[in-house]
């Protein structure tokens, strides 16, 4: 095997890595740092040195796996969301920049309102909202539900990674079944796709299918979840459920059955797509 540079690995990744990404300079940096046990700025600063055998062998692995078509955070094992870095695996869906909006939406209203700090997260697949809402609110208290096992230990692993284990309580369950309780903010990004769109959806070749099918209309999952919310949610509570943009009529129809005198409205996107549904219940 001949030793490579970092500056000829860059260069190979480039070349291999454009099949399959237009993202191929920042794929590349993420893929070869994570192979070498580096941050990516080290990188730049050390272009002539070689890679030894095992690096070598640990690039060529990771590279030929991503050429395979493996999403870029499932190769690396790890992706950033509202600035953490989580642990993934195929387990879970990868965390989108689209989700940071409910994340927002939250700590702004948890911002506004001090004294309500008993949160809900409802599938909470890897965690991501709840990790972000807890790391960012030192006093909240969380809950969060799935019904994978396999999502729940990844979703474990990230909030013990942040040592938020005492503050976010994991429950094994399906929606909010079995929990009683009332919430003064509850979340949740369940599976809102329809499924006959899922089979033409790139997204679907990879992440699990039970996290992102919602069944003929996309409301499998969204319309139990208003139905337990509206018995879960604490007087002047709030409800944020990101959506597929088709559902922006039926889920406030939905919402608007179970909390006829709440503010409710779907908030767009930064593609200026309907992505969020609240429902204020102390407008």
């Amino acid at each position: 095997m001949v030793p490579l540079t970092i500056e000829c690995a860059l260069e190979e990744g480039l070349k291999r890595m454009a099949v399959v990404s237009e993202s191929t300079t920042s794929d590349t940096l993420v893929l070869l740092a994570h192979a070498l046990g580096k941050e990516k700025t080290w990188l730049f600063a050390h272009r002539d040195q070689k890679l030894n055998e095992n690096e070598q062998e640990r690039w060529q692995a990771a590279l030929d796996t991503y050429a395979m078509g493996v999403p870029l955070p499932y190769v690396i094992g790890e992706w950033e969301f509202y600035g953490l870095k989580l642990k993934v695996t195929p387990a879970v869906l990868i965390p989108r920049p689209e989700t940071e909006l409910l994340v927002e939406s939250g700590l702004r209203w948890l911002g506004a309102h001090p004294g309500r700090r008993r949160a809900l997260d409802v599938g909470t697949g890897s965690g991501c909202i709840a990790v972000a809402l807890a790391a960012n609110v030192p006093d909240l208290r969380l809950t969060a539900t799935e019904i994978s096992h396999e999502a729940l230990e990844v979703a474990r692993a990230n909030i013990e990674r942040y040592q938020l284990s005492q503050r976010v309580n994991l429950v094994e369950t399906n929606l909010m079944d079995g929990i009683q309780e009332p919430f003064d903010l509850i979340s949740s990004n369940l599976p809102y796709i329809p499924d006959e769109r899922l089979p033409y959806l790139e997204v679907s070749r990879w992440e699990p299918g039970v996290a992102l099918g919602g069944g003929p209309d996309g409301l499998r999952f969204i319309q139990p979840f208003l139905e337990q919310a509206a018995t879960r949610l604490s007087p002047r509570g709030v409800v944020l459920a990101e959506i597929d943009a088709p559902l922006e009529d039926p889920v406030q129809k939905l919402a608007g059955s179970h909390w006829p005198g709440a503010h409710i409205a779907v908030r767009k996107d930064l593609a200026g797509l309907p992505r969020l549904l609240v429902v204020d219940n102390d407008p």
